[in-house]
């Protein structure tokens, strides 16, 4: 693999201990939001949500906290995972290419035999690889803990919210990938990725609560977070939007990155 992907091996490489502490966090996170639902289960939690205004349930995606499937899906497949792995995604999709290319610890790879395109599907291939990884280990910890505790998630909803998760996850860093590469500037690859995921999460959010479910509809996050991650099932419709926008968004990226004057 060395030395038919050297890019693709020297990133993995230097990135394995940070990689590591993500994994590490983001198992623990994991595990004590689902190991919270018993006790949660305990107290009732279908009270407390009766409890609030409605338009909050909504926005939240609190509908079906009740159960095990809703509640994974509201508390971590819709809320602390997903967050911790868009941070993951966007900051390591914009430094990837274009915040080693500012710090100019891409000069070797531009100098070397290796294509521009190499240059590009390697590193890119290096982010896909750690997002997996990352959202692996979100399904490994809600299986273990589903099993261990008899909960009964139905393991085809599991493994389809876990598709939506990492497709999502990859979309934002591949939207962060591509404006780097694209513009040379992490500032700008950051910015931008933010301020999809930002403006996402609000139109999902407040469309339905205001009865504009378009905004959702147009949402990348309304195409994942649609009814609940781990009760809709497979959804063909939104999970081909979701690849289909990181195939546009990254050849777009690959497409400006090869033609570009690299000393501008």
């Amino acid at each position: 693999m060395t030395a038919s992907f050297p890019v693709l091996s020297d990133v993995l490489i230097s990135r394995r201990k940070p990689l590591l502490v993500w994994a590490l966090s983001l198992g623990s996170v994991t595990g004590l939001y689902t190991g919270l639902y018993p006790m949660m289960e305990d107290m009732n939690i279908q009270d407390m949500i009766d409890s609030m205004p409605a338009a909050l349930i909504e926005a939240l995606g609190y509908d079906d906290m009740a159960t095990a499937a809703g509640y994974f899906g509201s508390a971590t497949y819709g809320m602390v995972a997903l967050a911790l792995l868009l941070v993951f995604s966007i900051g390591n999709g914009a430094k990837i290419l274009a915040g080693h290319e500012e710090d100019g610890s891409l000069e070797l790879e531009f100098a070397s035999p290796l294509s521009r395109s190499a240059i590009y599907s390697q590193r890119l291939a290096a982010l896909w690889v750690q997002i997996t990884a990352l959202v692996c280990v979100v399904f490994a910890v809600t299986l273990g803990f589903d099993a261990a505790q008899s909960l009964g998630v139905p393991r085809g909803d599991l493994l389809a919210g876990t598709l939506g998760l990492w497709l999502l996850s990859g979309l934002f860093g591949s939207i962060a990938f591509a404006v780097g590469a694209a513009s040379g500037r992490h500032a700008m690859a950051l910015g931008v990725a933010a301020a999809v995921a930002v403006t996402g999460w609000m139109l999902n959010a407040i469309g339905p609560t205001l009865g504009l479910h378009w905004m959702a509809a147009i949402s990348p996050i309304g195409w994942y977070m649609a009814d609940n991650p781990l009760t809709r099932g497979f959804h063909g419709v939104d999970t081909a939007l979701l690849a289909a926008s990181s195939a546009v968004v990254l050849g777009l990226g690959w497409v400006r990155f090869v033609r570009r004057d690299l000393m501008t």
